[in-house]
């Protein structure tokens, strides 16, 4: 990420999944510069966890991506991430690391002040979590008031819904992310653009 300007930060955001399977190293490779990519894969063992994260971190660091782990500061830092994902401590770790957190709720909004982005979740409806009720556009905008963080959306993002993006600081996915759908869409420019 380009730390010379307070302007810059990812508007683009790659939710790694199990789901993306094979496709995850080329959906990475297509992220334009300045993308971020959340490293989740939390059912993998310890070791091949590691192995994949470190592949992906080689990728990320060659294409200027900001790569941030789901897990505790101290293994982010560990393992060389730019940031770290999920419930955060005010702990210190060995070096700085950028911070986001998933926020769901109100609660959940007013507890994650240790954050520099807030993924507000889950804005439509997903396949991931099926049945579980979205936020919609009013209660995204009501919860965003609330916070003083960068707000991604993320929830249900892909090439039929991202028309309907409230007013947001970026956005991720996971699905919009597979066999290119997001290049081709109409807003690709205008996204792209914004990470300049």
């Amino acid at each position: 990420m380009n730390n010379n300007s307070k302007n810059a930060w990812p508007r683009l955001w790659l939710m790694t999944d199990e789901r993306l399977e094979n496709g995850l190293i080329d959906a990475i490779k297509r992220l334009p510069r300045g993308s971020a990519v959340v490293f989740r894969h939390y059912r993998l063992p310890f070791t091949i966890r590691k192995s994949l994260f470190e592949k992906i971190r080689q990728i990320t660091k060659k294409r200027k991506l900001v790569l941030f782990l789901a897990g505790t500061p101290q293994l982010a830092a560990a393992w060389k991430a730019d940031g770290v994902h999920g419930a955060l401590s005010a702990k210190r770790t060995a070096r700085p690391l950028l911070r986001s957190q998933a926020v769901h709720n109100r609660r959940e909004g007013i507890a994650c002040k240790n954050a520099d982005f807030v993924l507000l979740s889950p804005l439509f409806s997903t396949r991931s979590h099926p049945g579980k009720p979205s936020l919609g556009r009013v209660k995204f905008l009501q919860l965003k008031r609330g916070l003083q963080q960068k707000v991604i959306a993320l929830g249900g993002i892909n090439t039929h819904t991202l028309h309907a993006l409230p007013p947001c600081d970026g956005f991720a996915g996971i699905d919009l992310w597979q066999n290119d759908q997001f290049h081709h869409h109409r807003l690709w420019s205008f996204w792209t653009n914004q990470q300049a």
